[in-house]
């Protein structure tokens, strides 16, 4: 990237005065009405914002689809939207990843976990293939921020994103949004539904379909070992992403609710496109790079493709006073994922450092079973306990790059199979009291038991079946962890206006097993489970109906805390290092200063630090020599092209835990005659500096990023139709790297489009 000082933090600085002119659709409200109550459910029950004594970031649906007018992945479209919130992949749409205040895993493997939960309607997505389903005709998005183990589990010990769609009413309502824009992206959300039998049944069926032309050319014109087709224009970037979801609400008595849920994905599309060579030694500089144009002789140009299908059952029985509530859940996917993983042709760097690899998940099942027991929301005092049971079976495979390679060079046993188990159970409870007039004290407790298993079915072997796995290593390897979670929470009215509060919790991320390792016949690698404690405290409040503030401060300590790293094959490792900590801070301002005027504004700042004296870390080496400019003290080991290098990492920030974000959107609506409105809408996004390996060097990471986004139309309470355009400064950012090679992924260049959207009821 080019410089990103004075010039650019100027622009945004411009950028943001000039956001102060226009209005936020996520809070779009005449000034006479106010700003609307926040709803959200992080102790599992609809609350206000206000009163909840947790740091809650929340965005409407309607501002995400605004970001995702040009086709964006609505997943990572969500990074830096929302304090706190950093979401990056470097495989594509089917695997992002998820990091709260600075904690998440780098891992690319298949069965890697996160210790960001990701919830849709009510289900655990546990797995990271699920974890990407798209979110679409979305009521809201909450992210609760910080560990929360008692009511939601294990792997919540940097937070949850929440996704609640909408759902099923007895009148008959719909809304969707329909976008055309550059290389030829179209972007369709819609929801639409009422009822079937009046107060007895009601129906709504969702969908989402995106789509986007190839438009990134093949430059390399040599050959190819694999047969992938060099020298081709508009060889990649293209995809088709397809989603429908049908909803049935039956209510045949008055306390009796049942929500049926179905949905099916389809996509494909490609892997990350990686750009070797990228950044040169001593600097992150990539703007050398063309958004259109890469250069590979392998990996037939990064196929990926996933279909994933789901069912639920949500029933609740109000028995007056109590409801018990049982949500019931199945997730299925199965696909695959291809890449050129050295990013370029080897031809230009003398024939050296060729590499692909395939993951394929030839069948995944999750069946998830949760119960419940709540009492009322009203009194002083509230109650609620339950418990939950989880289980996940998969058939995982990866492939190697002699089984892509044609002619004498093919290894057709160049690949391996496993079947990963996880089960899991816990009870938990939480109860909430207002012990004085305008101070309530809330506590939760779980227990928690978390087993996983790994099978190894089949080695890589030699063409002619050889098996080099060694015999000693464990191919059956079985972890398992039971532990207590707990948090203890307290909020003060101080006025009707103001809110203080305070919060220590507990969490846990499960043990992990890293099975990839087998396909470079490399024994499994291992990490117990982490545990983490959080403080946190900070102020709500609501100044006016048009003036809401809100901020926190937080630390916390994760101590076992899980990392992934690398061996001497460049193959992911796991490890645990004795702890990290952090501190930081989030606040959130939304304000209606003027009539059809309004504002949004987050900032979080962060600090994360890696404290182990004994943690080391591979740095990224080719042919036996450094592709970096390490900043840590480091050692080598071995000789010649065998050396490789590790870095001492104590004292380091965490990967991707940027040290600060600022995101600022807003909107203008200028009244028309016809009782229309003429409107304009922006959005801009600064991220300070941002480590993407457990090491310091001068070329892996960013700082400075940003992106801006616009929007200009009319409409009326119904309908609207708009010009929009997302990056529209056209910049270049780094957002991940692969370390042996130099290189480099960048963001999406500038689109502009039109776009369309309405509702009726």
């Amino acid at each position: 990237m080019h410089s990103k000082g004075i010039t650019k933090r100027t622009l945004l600085a411009s950028a943001a005065v000039g956001a102060m002119l226009c209005a936020d659709p996520a809070f779009a409200q005449a000034k006479s009405e106010g700003l609307e109550e926040v709803v959200v459910t992080a102790d599992r029950r609809p609350e206000n914002q206000q009163n909840v004594p947790v740091s809650v970031g929340v965005l409407s649906g309607e501002a995400l689809t605004t970001m995702t007018s040009s086709g964006d992945d609505t997943l990572l479209a969500l990074s830096g939207k929302v304090p706190s919130l950093y979401v990056e992949s470097t495989t594509g749409r089917i695997f992002p990843r998820f990091y709260i205040r600075g904690l998440g895993n780098v891992d690319f493997y298949l069965g890697a976990s996160q210790p960001v939960s990701i919830i849709q309607d009510d289900i655990v997505l546990e797995h990271v293939v699920l974890k990407s389903n798209p979110a679409y005709d979305i009521a809201q998005v909450e992210v609760l921020r910080g560990p929360q183990g008692s009511l939601f589990g294990r792997n919540t010990t940097a937070g949850i994103i929440k996704f609640d769609t909408n759902r099923p009413t007895q009148d008959f309502e719909g809304r969707g949004s329909a976008s055309y824009g550059a290389y030829n992206s179209v972007d369709l959300d819609f929801g639409v539904g009422g009822p079937i039998i009046a107060d007895k049944l009601a129906i709504r069926v969702s969908g989402l379909f995106q789509s986007r032309a190839d438009y990134i050319d093949n430059t390399y014109t040599g050959a190819s070992a694999d047969g992938t087709p060099t020298g081709q224009k508009n060889a990649v970037g293209g995809f088709n992403e397809r989603d429908l979801r049908v909803q049935l609400l039956a209510t045949p008595v008055e306390n009796l609710s049942m929500l049926t849920s179905a949905h099916g994905r389809w996509y494909d599309g490609p892997a990350s496109v990686f750009r070797r060579g990228a950044l040169t030694i001593g600097s992150h500089n990539a703007d050398s790079q063309h958004w259109n144009q890469a250069r590979w002789d392998e990996g037939m140009n990064n196929p990926q493709g996933y279909n994933t299908y789901g069912v639920s059952e949500n029933i609740a029985y109000d028995f007056g006073g109590i409801t018990l509530t049982s949500i019931t859940g199945y997730e299925a996917t199965e696909g695959q994922s291809r890449g050129d993983t050295d990013g370029g042709a080897a031809a230009d760097y003398g024939n050296a450092g060729f590499g692909e690899s395939m993951g394929r998940i030839r069948a995944l099942g999750q069946w998830t079973e949760e119960v419940r027991l709540a009492s009322s929301a009203e009194g002083k005092f509230k109650w609620q306990v339950g418990g939950m049971y989880f289980d996940q079976h998969d058939i995982t495979e990866f492939y190697q790059r002699a089984f892509f390679l044609t002619g004498p060079a093919n290894n057709p046993n160049n690949w391996v199979r496993l079947r990963d188990v996880n089960t899991s159970w816990a009870l938990f409870g939480q109860a909430s009291y207002e012990v004085l007039p305008h101070l309530t004290i809330t506590a939760g407790a779980r227990v928690t038991n978390d087993k996983k298993e790994t099978h190894l079915l089949k080695t890589a072997d030699s063409p002619t079946g050889v098996v080099s796995f060694p015999a000693t290593a464990d191919r059956n390897p079985t972890l398992e962890s039971t532990k207590p979670s707990w948090d203890v929470s307290a909020i003060y009215e101080v006025s009707p206006e103001v809110s203080l509060y305070a919060r220590v919790a507990t969490g846990f991320r499960g043990p992990t097993i890293q099975g990839r390792s087998a396909v470079f016949n490399s024994p499994f690698t291992f990490a117990n489970s982490e545990t983490i404690l959080s403080w946190e405290g900070g102020l709500k409040s609501q100044l006016s109906n048009t003036l809401r503030f809100n901020v926190s401060a937080f630390t916390y300590t994760v101590d076992d805390i899980q990392l992934n790293g690398n061996d001497s094959n460049g193959n992911g490792v796991f490890f645990n290092a004795n702890k990290a900590e952090a501190y930081g801070m989030e606040a959130e301002l939304n304000w209606l200063p003027v009539e059809n005027l309004s504002l949004s504004t987050g900032l979080s700042l962060l600090h994360t630090e890696i404290k182990d004296a004994n943690a080391f870390a591979q740095m990224g080496s080719f042919n036996g020599a450094l592709t970096l400019t390490p900043l840590n003290a480091y050692f080598t080991k071995g000789s010649g092209t065998g050396t490789t290098y590790f870095a001492k990492i104590d004292g380091n920030a965490l990967p991707n835990a940027p040290e600060y974000n600022l995101n600022v959107s807003a909107r203008y609506d200028i009244p028309v005659s016809d009782g229309g409105k003429v409107f304009i809408a922006t959005d801009w996004n600064l991220q300070g500096y941002t480590n993407f390996v457990l090491y310091r060097t001068r070329e892996f990471n960013s700082n400075g990023n940003f992106e801006g986004g616009l929007k200009l139309g009319y409409g009326t309470d119904s309908w609207e139709i708009a010009l929009y355009g997302r990056n529209i400064t056209n910049e270049k950012n780094l957002k991940g790297v692969i370390e042996n090679y130099d290189a480099a992924i960048l963001n999406d260049p500038a689109t502009f489009g039109v776009t369309l959207s309405g509702k009726f009821n």
